[in-house]
């Protein structure tokens, strides 16, 4: 191979907003797997909210930012993958990279017959399960019942808001944009929706929720959070799937949302989210997502970005809430789609 492994890592320990300035890209020799190993030719790589922990590690730096991704296999040193395979590592996967080497074990077989590759990094991947498990084990939604969701047009967001749907319930969402709230009713088909940026978000909710707050999906934390608290009913569960709104805070300039009031006594039960948790259960998720994407009943939304230097602008935007849809880089030509 002619070409380098072009890669992007951590140029300094993040604080605050991440800033172009932060990141590097570099080139080495695109390396070369091992026995029990395989080389993939990155095609998608997932951006989210996440990484911006990885940031903030001044241990991080100099190495190469992590993210999932969806590539196709150029070397095969594994029983098990052969060359030109569609492959994706959504779990700890090797980053912001054209190349990377992995282990057999780290991979996935997917089929691009069934549905998109890229969805492996979004609907029918680690946003998608993220929805899934927090909303069914944490929320526990229940027929008949008003379920919130914040950042509903996001990959986690969008997908929670339509599974709520699927359970038959009365689901709003919470967006900062018209388009995105247009968007999440209209296409997503949740009941209402809310443009925290430019409403009465206390007001709103008062009005899209007459009945109460049964569920709340957190994807955000910080004020929003706080709002929705006032408006939960008895017995409400919350499902702390994120807080992107806090990330770029210091640990030690974070406030603790009020909250006992409500959940003290048995009011509401809150409880944080872990994927991890669930890990001998994806498969299970990853194949009813699937399902649920090829017969039409989850749709979903795809905000791809050409070119691997665009990785750091397209993250700073998406913790600026630019993105719509679930964030991904294409890094190679995808030759599963028509040309």
């Amino acid at each position: 191979m002619s070409e380098l492994n072009r890669q992007i890592i951590l140029r300094r320990p993040v604080q605050g907003m991440p800033a172009p300035e932060d990141f590097e890209l570099v080139e080495s020799p695109i390396p070369q797997p091992e026995a029990g190993e395989v080389l993939v030719r990155t095609i998608y790589v997932s951006l989210d909210p996440y990484m911006r922990g990885f940031m903030g590690n001044e241990e991080k730096v100099g190495q190469v930012m992590i993210g999932g991704v969806t590539g196709q296999v150029a070397v095969s040193r594994h029983p098990e993958f052969q060359e030109g395979q569609f492959v994706c590592q959504y779990v700890g996967g090797y980053g912001w990279q054209s190349y990377g080497v992995v282990s057999g074990e780290e991979l996935r077989v997917l089929d691009p017959g069934l549905v998109p590759i890229s969805t492996s990094l979004g609907v029918v991947g680690m946003p998608g399960v993220s929805a899934y498990f927090c909303l069914l084990e944490v929320g526990k939604p229940m027929a008949g019942e008003t379920v919130v969701v914040s950042a509903a047009s996001g990959a986690v967001g969008a997908v929670a808001g339509q599974i709520a749907k699927l359970k038959k319930c009365r689901t709003v969402g919470i967006a900062g944009s018209r388009e995105k709230c247009d968007y999440v009713v209209e296409e997503l088909g949740f009941d209402a929706a809310v443009n925290y940026r430019t409403e009465d978000l206390d007001a709103e909710l008062a009005r899209t929720c007459p009945a109460g707050i049964d569920v709340y999906f957190d994807n955000v934390g910080g004020p929003i959070l706080d709002v929705v608290m006032a408006q939960i009913n008895t017995g409400a569960r919350i499902a702390l799937c994120g807080s992107i709104a806090e990330y770029n805070d210091p640990i030690g300039t974070l406030q603790g949302t009020r909250i006992n009031r409500y959940v003290q006594g048995g009011l509401a039960r809150m409880e944080g989210f872990n994927q991890g948790q669930y890990k001998d259960r994806h498969e299970e998720s990853l194949a009813l997502l699937a399902w649920w994407v090829r017969h039409g009943k989850l749709k979903y939304r795809e905000d791809i970005i050409m070119g691997l230097e665009k990785a750091p602008e397209a993250f700073i935007g998406m913790m600026q809430g630019r993105n719509f849809g679930k964030l991904l880089i294409q890094v190679h030509e995808d030759p599963t789609q028509d040309s």
